[in-house]
């Protein structure tokens, strides 16, 4: 009995899409900086910045004890440390 071939989650999909010269460019650059092929490296790019937005989408659920002691860690003054540290310039900008 022959088995018939299902399309696995793996399956490729095709996105087309067309881009600016100067962007292509870019992309193709930083593809190679990194040793990457460019479709691998906006897949990656583009699946990492996903993630990054669906994160920013979550709830999250809390308990009226939890709730109240993160009201309380937002009413605390700010450390003298980290004044300092958020006033300190970054490595980049020194």
């Amino acid at each position: 009995m022959g088995t018939v071939a299902k399309r696995s989650e793996t399956a490729a999909e095709t996105i087309n899409f067309r881009v600016p010269r100067a962007k292509k460019a870019l992309i193709d650059q930083a593809a190679t900086a990194l040793g990457k092929k460019r479709t691998e490296f906006m897949l990656d790019a583009l699946s990492e910045k996903a993630r990054e937005v669906l994160a920013d989408q979550t709830r999250f659920q809390v308990d009226q004890r939890q709730l109240a002691e993160f009201n309380r860690l937002l009413e605390e003054p700010i450390s003298d440390a980290a004044i300092r540290m958020l006033l300190r310039k970054a490595p980049w900008e020194r």
